[in-house]
Order: structure tokens, then sequence, then C-alpha cells
């Protein structure tokens, strides 16, 4: 388990958000990369795009974000709020992006990132929490299974990034 004592979180501020599209766009394209290697990147979100979607989700508490500094340098964030599933209760949270700099994975990032995350879901009364994951993102789903959730191997779906058909599962744990 690596150190996390020199991670710090806290709440975003919007002017993180050019940072957090930036972290978000360079670590999906690492996570593609070694999932497809060989073929040509799907068309994500402009950074531009990205950007402004996470400063309105930081303005708004839609989702809640988490900023990950080491060293004044912001190297990861979370996203999490109420679950976007249909017909879950309203004591189920969900993780909706957790991502770290390519250069700071394995250092602890994601683990103080979840930390946070879950302190903030119990904070609002969340009793369980899940989270979508690509399969074959296998640094994800590793992750995920070391923070104590577990697959639900009925609920994989098919999402399209681009023009290319990424399946994903459900994780989901307790909060307690």
């Amino acid at each position: 388990m690596s150190d996390t004592s020199n991670i710090e979180v806290r709440p975003a501020k919007e002017r993180d958000a050019a940072a957090i599209a930036q972290i978000q766009a360079a670590a999906s394209q690492a996570a593609f990369k070694a999932q497809f290697p060989g073929e040509a990147m799907p068309e994500f979100d402009s950074l531009k795009k990205s950007q402004s979607y996470w400063r309105e989700a930081i303005e708004f508490g839609d989702p809640q974000v988490l900023v990950a500094t080491q060293g004044g340098e912001i190297v990861g964030f979370v996203g999490f709020d109420r679950s976007r599933d249909p017909k879950t209760p309203a004591t189920m949270g969900e993780i909706w992006a957790l991502y770290a700099r390519p250069s700071h994975w394995g250092q602890g990032v994601g683990l103080a990132l979840w930390d946070g995350a879950r302190d903030g879901l119990v904070d609002e009364g969340c009793t369980k929490v899940t989270a979508w994951v690509p399969l074959g993102y296998e640094r994800a789903l590793h992750f995920f299974d070391m923070a104590g959730f577990k697959r639900e191997m009925t609920s994989i779906k098919t999402v399209l990034v681009g023009l290319t058909r990424i399946e994903e599962i459900r994780f989901k744990r307790d909060l307690s």
C-alpha cells in the first residue's frame, strides 16, 4: 500500500476545472492505449467542453468534486454523488469519475480520493456506493477490487466512446 501522507484532498474550486479536464483526458488516453494497443484513440470531448462540464459541476455541486494535491499540484480528482442508475434508493451513492495523472499512478492518489469520497457520501446519508468501470481497464478494475467493491456480473452494459463500443461493469460496496 502506498504512503498517502503527502497527498492532500480538498474540495475542488472552479479554477481547478482546467487541471481536472487535462487529468481526465491524459488518464483516459493512457487507459485506452493499454486496453486497445495499436488502435486509434476515439474522439473524447474536447478539453474546452470537459473543462466547462467540470466548472459547472464544481459550481453547482453536481456531482461533488474533490481534488488531490501533492506539492501544490493537482494530481487527481473524484466526482461523486447519488447514484444516477434508475430505481436506486436515495441512500445509494456513486463514484461518477475517479482519475489520477498517469505519472502518479500507483502512488496512493486514488486511495486518498476514495477516502474523501467515501466520507462525503456517508455525510450525505449514503449507505452503499457503486462505480461503473470499463472492462479491460485492468488498473481501474484492480483498484475497485482492492477498495472492497464487488463486481455485479449481471450489470454489464455497452457504451459508445466515439465510435468504439466499450463494455462496463458496475461495482458495489457498503459504506460502513
